[in-house]
């Protein structure tokens, strides 16, 4: 059995700080017998500490008995926050405690916890690993993740006045933080020694906020795991991609024919993805365009219910009777299609089209950079963004998609949508960048000129891979 001063000692050894703040997360059936047991523990932090130092603890939730009965002390100070509650004991306890409903962030700016780093405080995992170091939640906070979330609380002032608030950048479901252990080993900011039968690990919290924040920067993901089956992490990094395309001038779309078969597993996958717009080409196989008229309208409020905007229908041909085709995609929700440019002979045939209130963008099917643009001054005489540029296409042209059809047509002028795929010369499919159709270059530039129309990952050509990796590559590429 260790005695008190026994665990004191160790705790000095191991490099607890007299006269210092700490912040303490434990496991007691870890450390194995101590003298007057969950007491005698907590009696042996403060000895090491000293008057001058400060005990605290995460009272939040269940925690274990060592934060229970550190709350339960009559000098011990409590935070008035009702999430991220912390519990103090000592000289400073007062000073770190004070106006944590007021702060911003639970964890973040002006909350106890920053206010540790700030007094230099260490972080004590007495028998616990870096899953329970709360503080790591106070590098999200201060990084701003886009997965955090914003939640809403009602609690009790000391006057029993009922306060609602919401805290920013509030943490949510499973982390990696197990993962950051070699890191900071590494790093040498963490020790890691052995007092009884427990791993202890003991930082200084000001050092380790510095040098994860720069390691978050760089990897915003740094704390998530890379389980494809952990559903949490995997939205959590889809939440990074799509707060990562939210960044860019243009709309990132996919098509229905890369987000899989069948409409609840396009849903899922494209939350996967982090994207949040789809365009219709096929569902289970078949095109989209030759639906019966209701389950076109019933798909469409379908994928509308489940948050998500349809940026068009991608139609193969025009049937023989236009105008009744336009009813029926105008009444299924649909405000714009992408026809081949050889589906469309003059510009009357268009007007049954817009007389039905559709916005229509020709693609150039089986068309070089020169026919194409012949074709679309023919067909829209009053120019506009009237173009979906498809790279496959120009490349089975034999033609250098950027280095030649764009520039050579001028598309900067017409494009309204690109369709972001690649393949070789042959027209085999090829994961992005991986084929002849130049699709870095043709993003590189749209973004020159803050391209403000569509890009449609998958769109017009079968992409040999699935729609995650996809937005992983070009996410990858916006970098």
């Amino acid at each position: 059995m260790l005695t008190i001063a026994e665990l004191t000692r160790s705790l000095l050894d191991l490099g607890v700080e007299p006269g210092g703040v700490l912040l303490l997360h434990s496991s007691v059936v870890s450390l194995g017998p101590v003298e007057n047991g969950p007491e005698g523990i907590i009696q042996a932090f403060l000895d090491a500490l000293g008057p001058e130092g400060t005990l605290v603890v995460p009272v939040f939730g269940k925690l274990g008995v060592i934060t229970e009965l550190v709350r339960a002390r009559k000098d011990a100070v409590v935070s008035d926050a009702p999430v991220g509650t912390l519990a103090a004991v000592g000289k400073k306890a007062k000073k770190l405690m004070a106006g944590h409903l007021k702060a911003d962030t639970a964890h973040g700016e002006g909350s106890p916890y920053m206010r540790i780093a700030e007094e230099g405080g260490q972080i004590c995992l007495l028998g616990v690993d870096l899953d329970r170091n709360t503080m790591l939640h106070t590098v999200e906070a201060l990084l701003e993740l886009p997965y955090l979330r914003t939640v809403q609380t009602t609690s009790r002032d000391k006057k029993g006045k009922e306060v609602t608030r919401s805290w920013r950048c509030y943490p949510g479901p499973h982390r990696d933080f197990i993962g950051l252990d070699s890191l900071l080993r590494n790093s040498g900011l963490m020790t890691v020694g052995r007092i009884g039968n427990a791993q202890v690990r003991l930082m200084h919290a000001d050092a380790m906020l510095t040098y994860l924040q720069s390691v978050g920067e760089a990897d915003p993901a740094f704390a998530l795991c890379q389980n494809p089956s952990c559903r949490d992490c995997v939205l959590q990094r889809a939440a990074i991609r799509r707060h990562r395309f939210a960044q860019e001038s243009f709309r990132l779309a996919a098509s229905s024919r890369l987000c899989g078969r069948y409409l609840p597993e396009m849903v899922e996958h494209l939350q996967e993805a982090g994207i949040d717009a789809i365009e219709l080409d096929y569902l289970q196989g078949r095109p989209m365009a030759f639906l019966p008229g209701g389950e076109l309208k019933k798909a469409v409020e379908e994928l509308r219910g489940a948050g998500l905007t349809v940026t068009g229908l991608r139609v193969p041909s025009l049937p023989g009777d236009v105008a009744k085709a336009a009813a029926s995609w105008r009444e299924a929700g649909i405000s714009r299609i992408v026809l081949p440019q050889g589906a469309v002979s003059s510009p009357e045939s268009l007007a049954p089209l817009s007389q039905a209130g559709l916005q229509v963008l020709l693609s150039n099917q089986s068309a070089d950079g020169q026919r194409t643009r012949e074709t679309l001054a023919r067909l829209f005489p009053q120019g506009g963004r009237v173009l979906a540029f498809s790279p496959v296409e120009f490349a089975r042209c034999g033609e250098h998609p950027f280095l030649q059809s764009w520039k050579n047509g001028r598309f900067i002028h017409t494009i309204g949508q690109l369709d972001l795929t690649d393949a070789q010369w042959d027209g085999t499919p090829a994961r992005l960048a991986q084929g002849n159709g130049e699709v870095r270059e043709l993003l590189s530039i749209l973004r020159c000129a803050n391209f403000s129309g569509d890009v449609v990952l998958g769109g017009g050509a079968p992409y040999p891979g699935t729609l995650q990796e996809a937005a992983e590559q070009l996410s990858f590429f916006l970098e």
